[in-house]
């Protein structure tokens, strides 16, 4: 067999369903940093240094990213929003 005998491509259903995961997860990832970034801020101005605002904000973080990851999903457009005036 041959090189290219040999590799697999995917198929558009996969593709796409990769491109939503990365979407997910770096926008998953970049809400939580945002979250904790913001508790940090919090904790250090507002509350003498205690955890738990740093902890609220990375749920927070979390959660955002969940409820935006759940709607690329069950859209058909792949992580574009539409805005209705």
């Amino acid at each position: 067999m041959s090189e290219q005998q040999k590799q697999v491509t995917p198929t558009p259903s996969a593709n796409l369903l990769n491109d939503k995961w990365d979407i997910v997860l770096s926008n998953t990832l970049v809400k939580t940093g945002l979250g904790v970034g913001a508790g940090v801020l919090a904790s250090v101005l507002l509350f003498k240094r205690r955890a738990f605002p740093v902890w609220v904000g990375a749920g927070f973080g979390l959660g955002r990213g969940y409820s935006e990851g759940d709607a690329i999903f069950r859209s058909s457009n792949v992580g574009v929003r539409d805005v209705k005036a």
